[in-house]
């Protein structure tokens, strides 16, 4: 238990977390139907609670250097947990909502806390397997969430993939005061609470005005005025950034093509693999009409092949510049939505099959290479600075692909329906319009919206891999895998923090 223990209490936070992000996927129909949920509101379910990851993520591990990191990691255990019984509860899509964004805080004081406790128990070659451990329970999390998040919606209802969360976090608290000890950051740091704001102000602002874009139109006054505060909210965060004496990120870091390459990565990563996904289950379930586990067995064609990549590339990919397995797998993404942008209104759900291999395979190169390539653009010291950075970006981008491509798929499909039909059909409302519009409109509507979508994240995946090859250079890309360089950067922050 002791050897052992709090790697298990740790794990099981982080495959909670990270199985949320996908869980909801394919139970957002039933959701939309129990709950009279429009577009907008399901596009709100699964981005809140990628937002508030996002947003807090940088700005809680702040403050757990601070507090304590064993306490921040409980603190955000129970918030999930009794997050997780609002959702189960919800009676209408804004509780939901409000729910997941709560959830969404509980997720990032858990992550945020997760690489210091592992560091502070585990040193030199128990601290590299736990950290390799950690790896492969994260990869697990998103392959198991479709196909756990269809059999529970498909067997005691879409409530139970919030509810399964109880149990498993009343173990992980019992665990984590039993057997994980209290480690604090370097004595003296100061939260930045106003670039948390800020910060979440931009994020927010620029995910909001995405959404609202899909039902009033890009040129509408409310969609331009949520763009301008999002962009007046970017400037007040460099201006506070660039003052803060312990900021949430040194903003100079930017001015590096590499590190900036990396971001610019990380960003495409989750919002080309993952952003179409939401649209896909809709279309397979209530255009198709197939159930939640077959929908969920569907998708996992994509989650099954990452993992074998991801876990066969550890050992076979070894020393392999990071630049060509994050920017090859990123174009190996965009070439997948491109293969899965050839739907009709006759297209049965193996017409995806080759393209969510694809999106699957570049999964597994992208995802294991980000964190190592993160460290090796800079120096030890700001080894957390860039970890947390780095999956910042890829939960922004997840939420604004969702709201992006969501925006996408409609108003293509405003090409053949009416604008409140399209946002009806889009929502998972196909029942609904059947005895309006013939299965061949519908069919032909939603498959002509999924293919724009599906091209728009593959031109995002080439562009991520294109930036990644150009702005990072071999010599600053051959930085050593997480397992290696994440303890090796945490030792070199440790001695820094006796120095002080």
């Amino acid at each position: 238990m002791r050897t052992w223990g709090p790697l298990t209490a740790v794990c099981l936070g982080t495959f909670m977390l990270l199985l949320d992000v996908t869980i909801a996927i394919v139970a957002l129909p039933d959701m939309a139907r129990s709950l009279d949920a429009s577009l907008s509101d399901l596009q709100w379910v699964m981005d809140g609670y990628a937002l508030a990851l996002a947003a807090l993520l940088l700005g809680i591990g702040a403050a757990a250097d601070v507090l304590g990191h064993r306490r921040v990691h409980v603190a955000g255990v129970v918030l999930f947990a009794g997050a997780s019984l609002l959702c189960g509860l919800a009676s209408g899509p804004q509780t939901l909502i409000a729910a997941r964004g709560v959830q969404g805080v509980g997720a990032a004081a858990m992550f945020a806390t997760t690489l210091p406790l592992l560091g502070s128990v585990y040193q030199g070659r128990r601290r590299s397997a736990a950290l390799g451990v950690w790896g492969a329970v994260s990869g697990a999390a998103a392959a198991v969430g479709p196909i756990l998040g269809g059999l529970l919606t498909d067997g005691p209802g879409w409530r139970w993939i919030f509810y399964v969360n109880l149990p498993v976090s009343v173990v992980a608290v019992w665990l984590t005061l039993k057997v994980v000890p209290e480690s604090r950051g370097r004595s003296g740091r100061r939260v930045d609470w106003a670039g948390t704001v800020t910060f979440a102000a931009a994020a927010g602002g620029l995910t909001y005005g995405a959404v609202r874009a899909g039902s009033h139109g890009w040129g509408a006054a409310g969609t331009l005025v949520s763009f301008g505060l999002a962009v007046l909210a970017l400037v007040a965060f460099v201006v506070v950034e660039r003052r803060s004496a312990d900021p949430l990120i040194d903003v100079r870091l930017f001015l590096r093509p590499a590190f900036s390459g990396v971001m610019a990565g990380a960003f495409a990563f989750n919002a080309a693999a993952f952003g179409v996904m939401v649209y896909t289950s809709i279309w397979l379930q209530t255009v198709l009409g197939m159930s939640p586990v077959r929908g969920g067995l569907v998708l996992l064609w994509m989650s099954a092949a990452a993992f074998v990549v991801a876990a066969a590339g550890g050992r076979l990919l070894h020393g392999v510049p990071a630049r060509i397995t994050v920017g090859g797998g990123l174009v190996l993404i965009g070439v997948g939505q491109f293969c899965m942008a050839t739907l009709d209104a006759s297209s049965a759900s193996g017409a995806l099959v080759p393209g969510l291999v694809l999106v699957g395979v570049g999964t597994g190169l992208v995802s294991p290479g980000l964190a190592g390539a993160a460290l090796a653009t800079v120096e030890p010291r700001r080894a957390g600075m860039a970890g947390g950075a780095v999956n910042t970006f890829r939960q922004f981008g997840y939420a604004l692909g969702i709201a992006f491509f969501g925006t996408v798929l409609t108003s293509r499909m405003t090409g053949s329906l009416p604008h409140d039909a399209a946002h009806t059909l889009a929502g998972g409302g196909a029942g609904a319009l059947r005895g309006t519009f013939s299965e061949q409109v519908l069919r032909g509507a939603f498959a002509s919206g999924l293919n724009t979508a599906a091209v728009a994240a593959g031109v995002l995946g080439v562009v991520g891999g294109l930036l990644v090859f150009a702005l990072v250079r071999p010599s600053e890309a051959a930085g050593a895998p997480v397992t290696e360089s994440v303890p090796r950067a945490l030792e070199e922050e440790k001695t820094a923090a006796r120095r002080n």
